[in-house]
């Protein structure tokens, strides 16, 4: 292994091969609609400016990672950055919504949040985990109403074999009423019910006092059902605004709930979606954390949201019409570098977060950019104990199929359905992988995708397929100069060379973040 294969964690990378500063501003920003026209409104009330547009190069590559996971490729970099189509990001958010990894992207999110794991603590299995995850995937790829999509979670009776979203009821480590309520309600409600007052939990609980669960003689088989013979200890139920309901001999206290939950009116359930939405773009809720909803943490800007609210009640709840106005705005589109120092800017959504890359995506681009798979593995032996070769991580039906590369990069354990669970900090065991790993060395150098890049004799062609593979952007000028005497200065051959560099670009905070 080479000197610069072999640094440790704490050691810095050659200094030819330091990440330069990557281009970022555009041109100044203007408002494109509404949302725009808020948050511009807010910023300069508060005495802020914006950042930047941010620049081809770094839009291209935020909105690949952001709306479907996945880096573009080497031909999709050159063709955007050679368009002259003033509507040119319209155009790519418009076909990446339509890019089959969208749902599959989102699909990801949503099984954070619905707990779609076959193994311990959830105990789905895999028969159910399997169906709950093709039942979602099918939802989100016919782009299925959201008022229509939840209440089929929240109401639909039979086998957890057959009927995908009955496994809400059983993705729980607690099949209490009070514990059903408190999913419901995170999920589709962005509040903790844990800090309610007692009374007004149990109030909630009664609408789901009434399911029930059976066996069948097939194993861990169940039937998720309306019990109408478990008794009800009230008549009135109580809505968690405050609204009472009489209740009816015979009627499914969850068909109750959930019109009372999709009614346009209703203050929790669009604004929690759409603020999630949000969030998952922009890598920070209106209301943050996007399922802590209360009084004493009120939307930073209450205008936007009830925007958003309103754009997805009069679209007839389609989730994607959100994602393309949030896309299109020059809020999203802002460079990451800060107009100020302050930390009010940042709050204010006055530049895009930079944020490390979900595990997921993260362990994605690597076998992308090298053409290497990684390997996934469940301790359940059914359907089978290894996936099958090529396999993308977005894509993983259960979140007892892991690696050790997801694990360590933070990947959600889905044991609670709650954002914070996955976790995107750097930590030194990361750094330490990244650099010194077998595993990683052995990408490179033997990725059949690199090794097309490895065989240009052009230095310059061979650095711009580089950059552009990785990064999605050609190299600068500087950048140019700097790579073109690493061989002399290293006193290793043209493909060596390419070796570290395409390492060291893995390393860059360019590579492993969003921005």
């Amino acid at each position: 292994m080479r000197p610069f294969a072999s640094h440790s964690a704490d050691s810095a990378v050659h200094p030819a091969l330091e990440a330069l500063s990557v281009p970022g501003r555009g041109s100044s920003p203007v408002a494109q609609g509404k949302i725009d026209e808020i948050v511009f409104s807010q910023l300069l009330k508060a005495g802020e400016k914006s950042a930047a547009l941010s620049s081809d190069e770094v839009f291209l590559r935020r909105v690949y990672l952001d709306a479907i996971g996945t880096l573009p490729t080497e031909q999709e970099a050159i063709a955007f950055l050679a368009s002259t189509d003033p509507g040119r990001r319209t155009v790519l958010i418009d076909q990446l919504l339509q890019r089959s990894e969208f749902p599959i992207y989102r699909a990801m999110k949503w099984s954070d949040l619905l707990r779609i794991k076959a193994e311990f603590p959830i105990n789905l299995w895999p028969t159910a985990a399997q169906e709950y995850y093709r039942w979602l995937q099918e939802s989100l790829e016919k782009n299925k109403p959201y008022d229509q999509f939840v209440r089929e979670l929240l109401t639909s009776s039979g086998s957890n074999f057959r009927v995908g979203p009955v496994n809400f009821y059983r993705a729980l480590q607690n099949r209490e009423p009070q514990s059903l309520a408190q999913a419901v309600a995170l999920a589709f409600m962005g509040v903790r019910t844990e800090k309610w007052p007692a009374a007004r939990r149990a109030e909630m609980a009664v609408f789901f006092s009434q399911v029930g669960y059976k066996p069948t003689g097939e194993w861990k088989e169940e039937i998720v059902f309306f019990d109408r013979s478990k008794p009800l200890a009230t008549n009135i139920a109580v809505f968690p605004d405050g609204k009472k309901a009489r209740l009816q001999a015979g009627r499914d206290l969850r068909m109750e709930f959930a019109d009372w939950l999709i009614a346009p009116r209703n203050p929790y359930f669009a604004r929690n979606i759409v603020n999630r939405i949000w969030a998952w773009l922009y890598g920070r809720g209106i209301v943050d954390e996007p399922d802590d909803f209360r009084p004493d943490n009120p939307p930073l800007y209450p205008d936007l949201l009830a925007y958003l609210e309103g754009e997805l009640v009069s679209s007839h709840y389609d989730l994607k019409h959100i994602y393309r106005l949030i896309l299109n705005s020059s809020t999203y589109q802002l460079s990451s570098i800060a107009p100020s120092a302050r930390p009010e800017a940042a709050k204010n959504f006055a530049n895009y977060p930079v944020r490390r890359l979900d595990a997921e995506v993260l362990v994605d681009a690597l076998s992308q950019i090298t053409g290497s798979n990684e390997q996934y593995s469940s301790a359940v032996p059914e359907p089978y104990t290894i996936m099958p070769n090529g396999e993308r991580a977005i894509a993983l039906p259960d979140g007892s199929i892991s690696s050790p590369l997801l694990e360590l990069f933070g990947r959600s354990p889905r044991n609670t359905g709650m954002e914070a669970e996955r976790n995107n900090r750097p930590t030194a065991a990361q750094r330490l992988h990244l650099l010194n790993s077998s595993q990683i060395e052995r990408r490179i150098e033997q990725g059949p995708a690199l090794q097309e890049v490895f065989r240009k004799s052009d230095p310059r062609a061979l650095l711009t397929s580089l950059y552009l593979t990785m990064l999605s952007r050609y190299p600068t000028e500087e950048e140019m100069k700097i790579a073109a005497a690493y061989p002399h200065d290293s006193g290793l051959n043209l493909r060596q060379a390419a070796v570290d560099i395409a390492w060291a670009l893995i390393n860059s905070s360019e590579f492993l973040y969003r921005h």
